[in-house]
């Protein structure tokens, strides 16, 4: 039986990590051995303690600790050298991508032949929540700079919900710490020597406000716009 592995970084989500890893736990993931891989990066608030005890209670979850807050793209990092599965899905702890997608998630994989798949929250899920403008034109904006120099078609290349083989994962380097992360990915994927079967598909949004704990910042996006130019232009500095 296939092994799917989902990678959870976590950074101060005491108030929702116990109801997503649920969610996890109960997801139709298409008959597919689950393996949950937390990742705390050094979180300050109460999630070490309550992913330790999910952890003692569910044989299926791994929880993995950071030693200094590096970011979420340090985190996936440790999440994906540790993890175990034939697949790997990235989840974020914040609740604003629901498990209940994983079906749709995985089902160009398993059916259809696909490598990689992205979960677009501009491609129609179920149900979005209305949030911030600027939001949405920034990541369009660099969805678009990203799929000029990529040549692919995506609609949301900074959505959390994206899907490996692990065979793609493993010949990737991973250097960014942050969210520069996701630029980074899509363009070394894209760079691959065979080319990769990208699939992407429409998933439901339930977005935080910075009230909520929303972390990230114009500043994040100004750094997804130099990654998206490093990356392409020179994907490579040293192993």
């Amino acid at each position: 039986m296939q092994k799917l592995s989902v990678i959870v970084p976590v950074f101060n989500e005491e108030k929702t990590l116990e109801q997503l890893v649920k969610k996890v736990l109960e997801a139709d993931r298409s008959g597919l051995e689950l393996e949950l891989v937390i990742v705390d990066d050094c979180s300050i608030d109460s999630s070490v303690e309550i992913a330790t005890r999910l952890a003692e209670e569910n044989p299926e979850i791994s929880l993995y600790q950071q030693n200094i807050n590096c970011g979420k793209g340090a985190a996936l990092r440790l999440g994906f050298s540790k993890a175990k599965g034939d697949i790997l899905l990235i989840q974020d702890a914040d609740l604003e991508y629901d498990p209940n997608e994983y079906k749709k998630l995985l089902t160009p994989i398993l059916n259809d032949g696909a490598e990689v798949v992205y979960g677009s929250r501009f491609r129609g899920g179920d149900i979005s929540i209305v949030l911030y403008f600027w939001h949405s034109v920034g990541n369009k904006f660099l969805t678009l700079l990203s799929n000029i120099f990529t040549n692919l078609t995506l609609t949301d290349m900074e959505t959390c919900y994206k899907v490996f083989k692990k065979e793609i994962i493993q010949q990737i380097i991973i250097e960014e710490n942050r969210f520069g992360f996701e630029p980074e990915i899509t363009a070394k994927i894209a760079r691959l020597p065979k080319r990769t079967k990208f699939f992407e598909v429409g998933i439901s949004y339930y977005g935080r406000t910075y009230e909520d704990g929303k972390k990230i910042t114009w500043k994040d996006g100004v750094k997804a716009l130099y990654c998206i130019i490093r990356y392409n232009l020179f994907p490579y500095r040293k192993p």
